[in-house]
């Protein structure tokens, strides 16, 4: 075998272990989750069995995590942004950019009756929102709105804002962020040629 891919699976054992007692999981909890016997499991931990796609395949998933962060795979070089969303508020946030300050930009997802009750928030910056899947509700100041698939909205987000689903089904929308006095540059229409 490859010394490269011993080396890989060699530490597959430990990164399994970290993993589990970051999230303050047991043995017999994770052994509930993945339907891998805890004797396994902990085999696995301390390096005494070889890893295999179909004792990774459940774990990586118990763990929320990729294959690829779960063998310690080298990056590959494609500039795909890999997406690592976060629950918060109701809602899941997938972020489409890395780079700090600028414009950044999020695929937002609210489930099918979440956030319901409008609880508007205001901060620094400005946002531009686009719908992509569902209908979108969105509180602002005075005005209550509802975003079909195909539409947008823009506004300065010292205006008190809440966004939620419009009726019982979820939405998918995209949104840029920057901060104050920064603005996302829409053309609406091609400009005429000379």
């Amino acid at each position: 075998m490859d010394d490269d891919l011993d080396q890989a699976l060699d530490a597959v054992g430990p990164r399994l272990r970290a993993l589990r007692r970051e999230r303050e999981t047991t043995l017999t909890d994770l052994s509930a989750a993945t339907g891998i016997s805890v004797s396994t499991l902990s085999r696995l931990e301390s390096g005494g069995r070889r890893p295999t796609l179909e004792l990774l395949l459940p774990l990586a998933r118990a763990h929320g995590v990729t294959l690829d962060e779960l063998v310690g795979a080298p990056p590959t070089g494609d500039p795909r942004i890999h997406l690592r969303p976060v629950a918060a508020y109701g809602m899941t946030m997938l972020p489409l950019t890395r780079r700090p300050g600028g414009i950044q930009a999020y695929k937002l997802i609210i489930p099918a009756g979440g956030r319901s009750e409008p609880e508007p928030k205001t901060h620094e910056g400005y946002e531009w929102v686009y719908v992509l899947n569902g209908r979108l509700r969105l509180v602002l100041g005075e005005h209550d709105l509802v975003l079909e698939p195909g539409e947008a909205a823009e506004f300065d987000t010292r205006v008190p804002h809440w966004f939620g689903c419009a009726d019982s089904e979820g939405v998918e929308f995209l949104s840029l962020f920057g901060s104050q006095g920064e603005r996302a540059h829409l053309r609406a229409r091609p400009r005429a040629s000379r």
